[in-house]
């Protein structure tokens, strides 16, 4: 996967405040921190995506920030957005290319939201996609079902599944 890049969507400190909490949140951010180190071993650029809007997620808010056990490095991109999908009126889309990005490697949150529309949006654009099966998650009350059911879904519209501890991004 040398032309890849690792996606981690909206894992910002306000999604973990909600009244339900974020499904298997721990193991989550084990998985998620796990795959930024591989990437950072592997010279895999990796683009944090940070969601804003004008209630639960302002920019600058505490909310807003980055949840505070990622660690992103001064070579990660952060890209800021408003919408679900992360390239839509974003640059996203022009920084992948200048890197010769054509394959995505998708975590993060809301399941049936913004990673939802992101992998639908990269694969519009072109891009191969893998979604990470225990990479990303839901505060949804029946999310292991949510889960399961978007990651048939986005499977069946070209997105590649694959588990944390079968991604190799220089191998395959």
């Amino acid at each position: 996967m040398k032309t890849a890049a690792l996606l981690v969507i909206d894992f910002q400190q306000g999604l973990f405040r909600k009244s339900t909490p974020i499904y298997e949140a721990e193991q989550l951010l084990k998985n998620i921190n796990l795959l930024v180190d591989r990437a950072h071993g592997e010279s895999v650029p990796v683009f944090y995506i940070q969601h804003s809007d004008k209630r639960a997620l302002v920019k600058g808010s505490q909310d807003w920030q980055l949840h505070p056990k990622l660690h992103p490095q001064r070579m990660d991109d952060i890209v800021h957005k408003q919408r679900g999908n992360a390239f839509e009126d974003t640059n996203l889309d022009e920084l992948l290319k200048s890197k010769n990005i054509i394959h995505l490697v998708v975590t993060g949150l809301v399941t049936h939201g913004c990673v939802k529309a992101t992998c639908l949006g990269a694969r519009q654009l072109g891009y191969r996609v893998s979604l990470v099966q225990d990479g990303h998650s839901s505060y949804s009350k029946d999310a292991a079902r949510l889960i399961e059911e978007w990651n048939q879904k986005l499977n069946a519209q070209g997105c590649g599944l694959i588990l944390t501890s079968q991604i190799k991004f220089n191998g395959s």
